[in-house]
């Protein structure tokens, strides 16, 4: 493979504390060398990338998606999944159990990972149940999935509701030094819903989610980590209570972390007027007031990363009544497109961004999968390159994803993924 310069970019490491014009050069699938201002590389006979006018960033890490495999191909598969990530300048997913059957033993760990090593464009991280078969009723073997490779233990959609199993659950990831994540979401208060429970869901006739819902296992969940001791994860965090919840138990000292997506930052409860499914979620879209919470969550650290979320869905599964569509929104494409509108609008800013993409989802991972997350020398040459000023309208018709399910069909966005490499491999050039 022959070495790759990346020359003249705006240079965005937030591992590093570095914010600089400077150049990078790739070697062997590694950073070779990095340099600021007019420094030089060392050696010769390199490609040259032309980073004018582009950012170069490490390659983003979502720490939750989708990709379906096994049992659900018509939706996603390990290869249209990870394309779809490279093309939205991630290089490193975390992909959840919601599989049939579901990710719950080595044999399907081992499964994901020989696939996406054969098929896969990015880097696939499997995330093994709680649970078995995500039933909430007896522990699945974590310790088989931990030795297998299993980046942590979640039951994705199926909250862990009895307490006791929670407890014995975060127990024993003690042992492994893996997160527990967890869907925060009472099933009985949220039993039927569709969408946000309010104003908007009242004139709709549709059943709604209350934020209590949410809330009420963030309390718990956080308790059974201070309890425990243990690292606590929670999924897509959508409401300001939410919000506050961590905060308090950070400032308590609990081991707890927690994600937000680009849809719950960007879009509220009104992308759902018109009944359109492709806006439905779960959590669901909320409201403009929890919006500036979790804007300032990830302001001031409570919230530690952005993950997408991505659900994809076939046109027919979201072709119906609301009540009967498949929540989730395809999303991986379009997720930095979506975030660079609050930066554009001045209410983050882009290095804190592509902290919450890179470098803290990394350190939720911990050391064990290498150096992500960072430009260092040494470390894969996970790299994406942005064009901030670039305007471009979605088109849900051109996902490298099977699932076209997007709300964003059809909008006018600014900043995009130019390129992506991925261990010194371009894997997605516009």
């Amino acid at each position: 493979m022959k070495p790759i310069l990346i020359k003249g970019a705006h240079i965005v490491d937030p591992s590093q504390k570095l914010n600089a014009v400077g150049s990078i050069l790739i070697e062997e699938g590694k950073i070779a060398w990095l340099g600021t201002g007019n420094q030089k590389p060392p050696t010769d006979g390199y490609e040259v990338l032309d980073g004018k006018n582009l950012i170069a960033a490490p390659g983003f890490i979502d720490l939750h998606c989708h990709l379906r495999d096994p049992g659900q191909e018509g939706k996603e598969t390990i290869a249209t999944g990870t394309k779809a990530a490279a093309n939205g300048g991630f290089t490193t997913i975390c992909c959840m159990p919601n599989t049939e059957p579901a990710i719950d033993n080595r044999a399907i760990i081992d499964y994901v990972k020989n696939k996406a090593a054969s098929e896969g464009a990015v880097r696939v991280l499997p995330i093994g149940c709680i649970t078995r078969g995500r039933k909430g009723e007896a522990l699945a073997d974590m310790g088989e999935m931990a030795a297998a490779g299993a980046a942590a233990f979640s039951d994705d959609g199926n909250p862990v509701m009895n307490s006791r199993l929670m407890r014995q659950a975060l127990d024993y990831s003690l042992a492994f030094g893996l997160p527990v994540i967890e869907h925060c979401e009472d099933k009985v208060l949220a039993e039927n819903g569709q969408m946000n429970e309010g104003i908007i869901s009242t004139r709709l006739g549709l059943q709604g989610i209350p934020a209590a819902a949410e809330e009420s296992m963030v309390a718990r969940d956080i308790a059974l980590a201070e309890l425990t001791g243990a690292h606590l994860h929670i999924a897509h965090v959508s409401t300001a209570g939410s919000v506050e919840l961590v905060r308090a138990g950070k400032k308590r000292g609990v081991q707890v972390t927690c994600e937000v997506t680009p849809h719950h930052l960007t879009l509220t409860e009104e992308k759902v007027m018109g009944y359109d499914t492709n806006a439905k979620v779960n959590p669901p879209l909320r409201t403009q007031k929890d919006i500036e919470a979790l804007i300032a969550g990830l302001k001031d650290g409570t919230i530690d990363a952005i993950a997408t979320d991505h659900a994809p869905h076939t046109a027919l599964a979201k072709s119906c009544e609301f009540a009967f569509a498949p929540f989730g929104i395809s999303i991986l494409e379009t997720a930095f497109g979506m975030l660079m509108g609050l930066v554009n609008s001045g209410k983050i800013d882009l290095e804190l961004l592509i902290s919450k993409m890179t470098r803290e989802p990394a350190a939720i991972l911990g050391a064990r999968w290498g150096k992500l997350g960072t430009l260092e020398v040494d470390s894969p040459a996970d790299i994406v390159l942005i064009d901030p000023d670039k305007e471009w309208t979605v088109d849900a018709a051109t996902f490298a994803s099977k699932g076209h399910n997007t709300p964003l069909n059809g909008a006018k966005l600014k900043g995009k993924v130019v390129t992506t490499i991925y261990q010194g491999k371009i894997v997605f050039r516009e």
